[in-house]
């Protein structure tokens, strides 16, 4: 598969942050049961919270292959962070998108 440019830069963005934030410490993480919030937040700057959302509503815009290519770089450094990221892309953000009020997407 040839990947786009745009696809390219998700997947290596996730992959420098899973190698550089994630692997380094994922087994802390484990022991202690619980994620720093500030890895939640750069992982929201980075878009990588919102991965397939429109930017007018604060996400990244981008498709579902580039998705997919940053969650598995994000699982590649922490499996349980990767399921946080699943889980504000995929139910959480596509729901919001799809069936959310005007409201609701400005407050989420």
């Amino acid at each position: 598969m040839i990947l786009t440019e745009e696809q390219t830069l998700i997947r290596d963005t996730a992959r420098q942050f899973a190698a550089e934030k994630l692997a380094p410490f994922a087994a802390e993480r484990d022991q202690a049961c619980e994620v720093p919030r500030s890895v939640i937040e750069e992982m929201g700057g980075l878009g990588l919270l919102g991965v397939t959302v429109d930017p007018d509503w604060g996400g990244a815009g981008a498709d579902h292959i580039g998705y997919v290519l940053a969650l598995e770089a994000i699982a590649g450094g922490d499996g349980g962070v990767s399921t946080i990221m699943s889980l504000t892309n995929s139910p959480v953000g596509a729901i919001l998108e799809t069936y959310g009020t005007k409201e609701q997407k400005e407050r989420y």
